[in-house]
């Protein structure tokens, strides 16, 4: 019998360690007083020559903001020899690597941009866009990264809110997070400080609100139960009884002494708002009030309106924007949808949510559309051509900018007002703007659309061609059929007198001194020469009430004056200083012109278009 081989003694094994990631960034608050963070980037497995850059804009505002110039201190080592880098562009960056050796890479960014779009560094709070703070690496942009937070031991009190996927952090939020890949990372911004923090489920999905800045009076228990009415009423709006396409939801709110705007992003938005506009608990003693301040209204606006880009413009999005390039301007004439339609629906859901009655929300549609008609642009670029120029006009506005083009907020909101109203007055199947959303949702698979898609969803719903509307309110200047369809709508269209500035066709600023801020094409106080710049010191009535002979006429420090010191004439002379010189104009009195006044006239008919049917659920 065969004598059996001796079985070899067991080998001992460390234990396995987890592969690096694949990019790897740590952050750090390197100074807080010269508002510098740090950033240390790691690349596992780098190329030859590997490329690194920072994005020149952040999808959701259409700017070159040049991000790279707050970059500094740029330096690339692989082991313990440094690594020459080269700058190739402006935003470009060539390490002189080999490939597999891991690089590190450290450089400083300033972040003194105390806005939604870049970076912020203090000593009371830090954020940061990952756009500002990121390099890309080229290559690996899909690949998984890592985000790792290091606390500053000297702000101990200071928490993180990110939408980003935690994998190990401390109960102040500090450590490690995780994202699918380079678009994942830089569109979850990163919030830092001693801020309020407050959450609330929404059709069972948690949501965080955070709030630096705020006044101790600041009613948090307020703004949760409103911006949860909001959530709910938008996740029925796209989902019916499902679950929106987030896990969880953050809003970022900075509250400052004067400020307003919002950027969205997949599963959280940054808000920036003045901390007056905070809605406030009651004084001890006092009973609690049930009047909503206007500044409160807009930033419950804001709330409903970046919310709603979660799914209009972060999913549902322009084809253009499939795939983001970081280093240029990404062109798309179908703003006016995806902003002006968000703008459409953000008020709409303070009305369908109860936040607003009929009489409030007409107030906020009149707003909008006395700016559009008060805006000559309208009548020289269409909606479609003003999204495509966003990048050069509307991000980039000056005296001119009310002569030369039209908001796609504004205007895109009552192209989305009219096509409403339009499905509804012709009634067939119970068409609305809802169905069309609802069925764009389905048609582009929550991704990709063009406008050829939008107008095959209108065909869809309103068993007809919408061809010609389109020609002519999108890619035409005609004006819109607004009082006819309001007035089909149960909504009384008044003309009242319009503000004297409107009527001379002027802008102005009364803080210090009376200073002309825009001249508008067309109005009395561009034939009589006007400039922007101008400082309107006198005016004199010329005709039979002229001023006494050796007067020198009347002084003026606000606009009203003119009304005053002009009596019955139809002329006055005009006093203004340009360029430390005196110009005499000889300004006709303004004719008489109106405004818009919307008032309820049919509540039944207003109720029937701005609260949703009861079995109007998505397809």
């Amino acid at each position: 019998m065969k004598k059996p081989a001796t079985a070899p003694a067991p080998v001992s094994r460390a234990p396995k360690r987890p592969a690096p990631p694949a990019i790897h960034y740590l952050v750090e608050l390197a100074d807080v007083h010269a508002h510098l963070f740090r950033v240390t980037l790691t690349v596992a497995r780098p190329a030859a020559q590997q490329q690194l850059s920072l994005p020149v804009w952040i999808p959701g505002s259409y700017l070159v903001r040049e991000f790279s110039k707050n970059l500094q201190h740029l330096q690339a080592r692989q082991g313990k020899a440094a690594t020459p880098i080269e700058q190739l562009d402006k935003c470009t960056w060539q390490a002189d690597s080999l490939s597999g050796k891991p690089l590190v890479v450290t450089y400083e960014v300033y972040a003194g941009d105390n806005s939604v779009r870049t970076a912020c560094l203090d000593a009371m709070r830090g954020f940061f866009n990952g756009t500002s703070l990121c390099l890309k690496v080229h290559g690996q942009e899909s690949a998984p990264h890592v985000l790792e937070l290091a606390p500053q031991p000297l702000l101990s009190s200071w928490s993180v809110a990110t939408g980003l996927t935690a994998e190990k952090v401390n109960k102040k939020g500090f450590g490690r997070y995780v994202a699918g890949d380079y678009d994942e990372l830089v569109d979850c911004p990163v919030e830092m400080g001693d801020f309020w923090s407050g959450s609330f489920h929404a059709c069972g999905v948690p949501h965080r609100f955070v709030v630096a800045g705020a006044l101790p009076g600041f009613d948090g228990d307020k703004l949760l139960a409103d911006t949860r009415k909001i959530c709910e009423a938008q996740i029925r709006f796209w989902h019916g009884s499902k679950k929106p396409p987030f896990n969880n939801y953050l809003f970022m709110l900075n509250a400052v002494d004067e400020g307003y705007g919002g950027l969205e992003h997949r599963n959280s938005t940054a808000l920036v708002c003045k901390r007056a506009d905070l809605p406030r608990t009651a004084l001890a003693g006092s009973p609690a009030s049930t009047r909503v301040s206007d500044g409160y209204t807009t930033l419950r606006g804001l709330v409903s309106h970046e919310y709603f880009h979660a799914w209009n413009v972060k999913r549902l999005r322009p084809a253009a924007f499939e795939n983001y390039d970081y280093s240029r301007e990404n062109y798309t004439a179908q703003l006016w949808f995806f902003e002006g339609f968000t703008s459409y629906y953000d008020d709409l859901f303070l009305r369908r949510t109860g936040l607003l009655d009929n009489t409030g929300y007409l107030k906020l549609l009149n707003k909008t559309i006395n700016q559009v008609m008060q805006t000559p642009g309208r009548l020289v670029q269409s909606v479609a051509q003003a999204s495509f120029d966003a990048w050069v006009k509307y991000y980039r506005q000056d005296e001119n900018t009310p002569n030369a083009t039209v908001s796609y907020y504004t205007k895109g909101s009552l192209v989305a007002l009219c096509l409403d109203l339009t499905l509804r007055a012709e009634g067939k199947a119970g068409a609305d703007l809802d169905k069309v959303m609802h069925e764009l949702w389905v048609r582009c698979k929550a991704g990709p659309m063009s406008e050829a898609d939008f107008a095959a969803a209108l065909e869809a719903v309103g068993k007809r061609s919408f061809a010609a509307e389109l020609a002519s309110w999108v890619h035409g200047r005609d004006e819109l059929p607004l009082k006819l369809l309001l007035e089909q709508h149960g909504v009384a269209v008044h003309e009242d007198p319009a503000q004297l500035a409107h009527r001379l066709g002027m802008r102005v600023s009364e803080s210090a001194g009376l200073q002309v801020k825009t001249v508008l094409r067309g109005g009395v106080a561009e034939k009589a020469g006007f400039a922007p710049g101008d400082e309107w010191l006198a005016v004199e009535p010329v005709g039979p009430r002229a001023a006494a002979p050796g007067s020198a006429g009347w002084r003026m420090s606000q606009l009203d004056d003119l009304l005053a010191y002009a009596g019955n004439a139809k002329t006055v002379s005009a006093l203004v200083a340009r360029d430390k010189r005196l110009l005499r104009l000889e300004l006709p009195m303004p004719p008489t012109l109106t405004t818009w006044r919307l008032a309820v006239r049919d509540a039944a008919k207003i109720d029937t278009w701005l609260q949703p049917a009861a079995n109007d659920q998505p397809v």
